[in-house]
């Protein structure tokens, strides 16, 4: 009897690789630790800078996330910063003047920036306005509404114990404001890569053309995108405000390094889509090598300059990832075509899961066409 045993060719061995394109923070940040733990151990190797890393990146992270959302559909929202500095301010003058009870006041804040996610949505989806320019003008609207809530002048912070312990208890060493960023990012990863949701908003992102045609409602996911949005940087500004004391300038220190997690975000874990937790491992390896670079030279600006040239290197990597997409996405606006921002139709009956193959063949790498 013949046998084939002799005949099989063997298996090609896996071929090793570091995974230096997916993981590629976690080198940096190890490489932060390893420089600043030679360079200032008494200062970086200890659990208080850890404990304050964390909490401080906390807000940061979430509004990380308020971002990635619209990203992930193709779009802008520049007015997260603008609304969690409302959402915030507007809690904490409730408490003060209004002598309103904790829990109904964060309820009022967080309502008020529903309503600006609803507002940016009807601008963008049924006004046709580019989300880019939508979002940034009402930053400037929200700005003005600001200065009226909070008559010009920064609210005294309130004194109530709950409002304190909202962000300041701590668990196992950490604030307890860590541990809500945690629990956002599982519920928005389990959202984004295990729903139907997620998928769709993908689709929308890597070519918005292909999604309508698959018959996903555009402009109701365009809508979702927008409103989540708002609602998380709402619940960041609330969360800032009882972590730090009310400010009335916080907001806007705290968009680029949102937009600079982000895109770096983009480029780890899963390359060329937005996703959770590489926006995350983004947040903390900035905040490290930022903190051990303040440690070193006690310079004020370094943060600023650390994201700005951090979002630069990320879009130039996710954009080089896909060239070719880029090109499609100049293209189609050069002809006046806008994915999310052209009120898009919506009179297409919502599309099952498989039947999202056109739209999703380009999902994985929208990252590298300019969301609007």
């Amino acid at each position: 009897m013949a046998t084939v045993s002799e005949q099989t060719p063997q298996r090609g061995r896996r071929k090793f690789t570091t995974g230096f394109d997916r993981f590629s923070g976690l080198y940096l940040g190890a490489l932060f630790i390893i420089v600043f733990g030679v360079w200032v151990p008494s200062q970086f190797l200890t659990t208080s800078t850890l404990h304050s890393v964390a909490a401080q990146q906390a807000v940061t992270g979430m509004i990380g996330l308020a971002v990635l959302i619209p990203l992930a559909a193709g779009l802008y929202d520049l007015s997260v910063g603008a609304t969690a500095n409302v959402s915030g301010i507007l809690t904490i003058v409730l408490m003060n003047n209004s002598h309103w009870a904790v829990v109904p006041a964060i309820v009022a804040g967080i309502a008020i920036a529903v309503a600006i996610g609803l507002t940016n949505s009807f601008i963008v989806v049924k006004l046709g306005v580019n989300s880019f320019i939508a979002t940034l003008g009402m930053g400037s609207v929200l700005a003005a509404m600001q200065v009226i809530i909070s008559s010009n002048s920064q609210p005294i912070p309130p004194t109530s114990t709950a409002w304190n312990n909202l962000t300041q208890t701590t668990v196992a060493g950490f604030q307890i404001v860590v541990l809500y960023l945690i629990i956002l990012a599982f519920l928005l990863w389990w959202l984004t890569a295990h729903t139907p949701v997620g998928r769709y908003l993908y689709a929308i992102g890597g070519n918005t053309e292909a999604a309508r045609l698959s018959g996903v409602r555009i402009e109701r996911y365009t809508t979702f995108a927008l409103v989540m949005s708002a609602t998380i940087a709402g619940l960041a500004g609330v969360m800032f405000s009882s972590l730090n004391g009310p400010s009335l300038d916080f907001g806007s220190t705290l968009l680029l390094p949102a937009f600079a997690a982000a895109f770096l975000g983009s480029t780890q874990l899963i390359p060329g889509r937005f996703n959770v937790w590489g926006t995350l491992l983004a947040i903390y390896v900035l905040a490290t090598g930022v903190q051990g670079l303040q440690l070193v030279s006690g310079a004020s600006w370094l943060s600023d300059m650390f994201n700005g040239v951090a979002l630069i290197i990320a879009v130039a990597l996710s954009i080089k990832r896909s060239p070719s997409a880029l090109g499609q996405r100049i293209r189609a606006r050069l002809r006046g075509g806008s994915a999310g921002g052209s009120g898009p139709s919506d009179s297409t009956a919502e599309a099952p899961p498989e039947a999202l193959s056109a739209a999703g063949a380009t999902a994985s790498s929208h990252v590298g066409s300019a969301p609007n």
